[in-house]
């Protein structure tokens, strides 16, 4: 067996590369006959066909048959193996992708991510979007560092993208079926054939993943479960003999469980607070709970020769998200923070890129692109006014003197006290705010509020290498986008008004003092016009075929922020991240060892992260947080021990937070605090066995471990709203029958290890913070099958 070079992180029976590949699964050293050697992978990070060592990138690349052997199946297990990623799936729906330490999770519609997530070349950023199933994949690279100039606005931190395999000149097709705990059910399979012969060609791929959720609830049902399907049809058109034009057509549908947020502050009826998924939860609507999500797009991608110097690439990409999650904020049998999202999304996008190599010193390209976005997030909430009372009723007291009287959210045998329908006003409270003596609380009030972004984008950008000598070359690129942005919000009372609204925080329109929300009259909206420049400056050398070296500094962006509430718009500044970094990439032992390091700095100006909301909703905004800084390391090592043993290990280090001052000298609010969801280190390790035993078939043995060290949850970094330390090992074993057919047992998670996904979360405005736990062991059998 041979490994395929991803940056030091992946292996491959076979070379991965644009066109199918042509070497032999196993490589030999030249100079030494049945040495065997690690095989290089190629990708196109620099828009250019390249082997990933020769790329003066932080880059990770894994080849679809690594992601297959190791189980990684979704981005939850991705983020452990790449360093300097971390991935944080609550739902399909809510997911988090954070890069050397900056996080992109926001469902507002008005908010660009920091991390950017493609699709053969198109965006799929938008949270509520961006989770697709990774199956018949070719590869998935991951870009560390800003990446404006190659993917544009909002990759500022980096890029995860994913390269389909598409339609070609040949009869085959594969599938892998199988099952396991907790009513897993799985297949993926795809089938390629010619159309019309050495013209047309076709490839239909399909995915199936059910699972019972992992947390059973008293209210009916389960959470934190699985239920995917998608499916992929494409089309490969050859134009002339060295032009194509690839059609994409992709569909997926989730509809999983609810999500478990957990409450440890609140107990079950059963008289539990325990958040893991051992013990059942509590959640208010039972099976109504869950996301129904579609995501529907299609990618034209066109390459054409020009000339024997020149090609033009185009990308015309159409996409669309419709989601609606039901979830328990609270995360208690009471009837307290019941929300709901339902977020849209429809882009569009042009890209035409001229690349020129005439295979002299100079290589480059240069384009323009067009971006067409409008989405909205939309967030109903109702509650049972007697539980919210007596959840507040010792703050409210406190606050008033005891002339409120303070309700215990629960009776003696734990059930939820809605007893209280009538608040009897005080004397002192009724001359004060001319109340009547009694103030009715309703069992259902009901309000919600939405924000709307429309946006469109313009960009020009070139990018260009020159070799200064037949060792050094110098890289520098720049793009300039012009944004036309317009946001707007808006929030509705249903029925009559709500009485708690009289003692909370007066609301932003004092017209409606009674709402819980500040409605507004209509859509409130606001819009901006912005421009920008970010570009890369890269030095790199090779010091030997087998040993290049890499210095770069780049200029990132995260887009100007037209934020609206019921007191109108306001604008959050641009955030600005210069990066400096260096790097060293190389080949030991004739070919069988590699590896891949890298240390970089950032500075941040106008860092925007999310604050609390002092006038709800919505609960979080974006906000100016300063300056900040993030500073690491990060180790990939590969080695073929034998033609039966290989192995990985990756590592990275990272101190990123906030600066104890700002640009104009005053104390920061978060100085000193971690950024959220940032470890300080992660390890992932593991290995590649097989032990060959006649007419072809071969048993296999692979262990996999990651681990990472505390994280918080919020910027703040409150006690309590982290999680400590941690690993996973993960496990996939069987035999490959040497006929096509293989069968694998796995284990994710093998030690059932008791961790938390996200905590905080709403419920923790109100004092009641909750937590999501993560997912348990799982394991099953899986048959494949693959001809030619």
């Amino acid at each position: 067996m041979a490994l395929a070079l991803a940056s030091a992180s992946a292996w491959s029976q076979q070379a991965v590369q644009t066109a199918p590949a042509q070497q032999s699964p196993v490589e030999t050293n030249a100079a030494d006959d049945g040495v065997v050697v690690l095989e290089k992978m190629v990708v196109t990070a620099q828009k250019r066909e390249q082997q990933v060592q020769e790329v003066p990138i932080a880059i990770t690349a894994f080849s679809g048959e690594f992601l297959d052997k190791l189980g990684i199946d979704g981005f939850e297990r991705l983020g452990g193996y790449v360093p300097g990623l971390q991935t944080q799936v609550q739902s399909p729906n809510n997911p988090g992708f954070v890069i050397r330490g900056i996080t992109s999770d926001s469902g507002d519609a008005t908010v660009e991510p920091r991390v950017s997530v493609f699709q053969d070349g198109v965006s799929i950023s938008r949270s509520r979007g961006a989770v697709v199933e990774m199956f018949d994949l070719e590869r998935v690279e991951v870009l560390r560092g800003p990446q404006g100039t190659l993917f544009g606005r909002g990759a500022q931190t980096g890029a995860v993208h994913l390269i389909q395999n598409k339609a070609r000149d040949a009869t085959e097709g594969a599938f892998r079926a199988g099952f396991g705990n907790l009513g897993s059910t799985y297949f993926s399979g795809h089938v390629n054939a010619p159309l019309v012969d050495g013209t047309l060609f076709g490839r239909l791929a399909v995915f199936h993943e059910q699972r019972d959720g992992s947390v059973d609830n008293l209210a009916g049902g389960d959470l934190n479960g699985r239920d995917t399907q998608a499916v992929r049809a494409s089309f490969h058109l050859n134009v002339g003999e060295a032009s194509g034009i690839d059609l994409i057509l992709n569909h997926q549908k989730d509809t999983p469980p609810g999500t478990a947020f957990r409450s440890n502050v609140i107990p079950t009826r059963a008289g539990t607070r325990d958040v893991f998924p051992d013990t059942p939860a509590d959640l208010n609507r039972g099976e109504e709970l869950g996301l129904d999500r579609t995501v529907n797009g299609a990618t034209l991608l066109g390459d054409f020769w020009l000339s024997d110097s020149w090609t033009l690439s185009t990308i015309t990409g159409w996409r669309e998200f419709d989601s609606h999650e039901e979830f328990d904020a609270d995360g208690s049998q009471l009837y307290l923070l019941e929300f709901a999202e339902i977020a849209k999304g429809r882009q569009t996008s042009q890209e035409v890129r001229f690349n020129y190599d005439g295979g002299g010193a100079f290589r480059g390209f240069f384009g323009g692109s067009w971006f067409d976005e409008s989405g909205s997030q939309r967030v109903p909430f109702s509650t049972d006014e007697r539980s919210l009372y007596a959840l507040l009723s010792p703050t409210l007291s406190a606050a008033t003197g005891g002339l409120l009287p303070v309700v215990s959210p629960l009776n003696p045998d734990a059930t939820p006290n809605t007893s209280l329908s009538l608040i009897n006003v005080h004397p002192v409270l009724q001359q004060l705010l001319g109340l009547p003596p009694f103030l009715p609380l309703k069992a259902r009030h009901s309000e919600e509020y939405a924000n709307f972004s429309d946006v469109s984008a313009y960009e020009l950008f070139a990018d260009g290498t020159w070799s200064l000598t037949d060792r050094f070359d110098l890289t520098l690129g720049v793009r300039y986008t012009h944004e036309e942005v317009e946001s707007g919000y808006e929030a509705l009372s249903h029925g009559t008004p709500s009485v708690l609204g009289l003692f909370l925080p007066t609301p932003a329109n004092p017209s409606f003092p009674n709402a819980l929300f500040a409605p507004t009259p209509g859509r409130v909206t606001g819009d901006g016009d912005f421009d920008s420049v970010v570009g890369r400056a890269v030095a790199s050398h090779r010091f030997s075929d087998d040993i290049n070296a890499y210095a770069s500094v780049s200029r990132g962006r995260r887009p100007d922020v037209v934020q609206v509430d019921a007191d109108g718009a306001q604008t959050i500044d641009e955030e600005i991240v210069w990066s400096y970094e260096i790097g060293l990439k190389g080949a030991a032992n004739e070919g069988r060892f590699v590896y891949d390091l890298a240390a970089y700095y950032y500075d941040y100006s106008n860092f925007q992260t999310q604050v609390q909301n002092p006038t709800p909703p919505p609960f979080f905004i974006a906000a100016n947080g300063g300056k900040a800084h993030a500073s690491g390391v990060e180790v990939s090592l590969m080695n073929q021990f034998s033609d039966s043993l290989s192995g990985f290990f990756n590592y990275s280090w990272i101190d990123a937070g906030f600066n104890a001052f700002d640009d104009d000298g005053n104390h920061q609010a978060l100085a000193g605090n971690r950024f959220r969801l940032t470890p300080e280190n992660t390890v992932a390790v593991g290995l590649d066995w097989s032990v060959p035993f006649g007419n072809g078939r071969q048993f296999f043995l692979r262990p996999s471990y990651t681990w990472r060290s505390q994280v918080y949850f919020e910027d703040d970094n409150q006690p309590g709203i982290e999680q400590d330390a941690y690993g996973l090992l993960n496990l996939n074993t069987g035999i490959a029958f040497g006929n096509g057919w293989d069968v694998q047992v796995y284990a994710h998670n093998l030690t059932d290890e008791e961790y938390l996904v996200d905590a905080g979360n709403t419920g923790q405005l109100f004092g009641i913070p909750t937590y999501v736990p993560g997912t348990p062991r799982l394991y099953g059998i899986r048959f494949g099958y693959r001809f030619k």
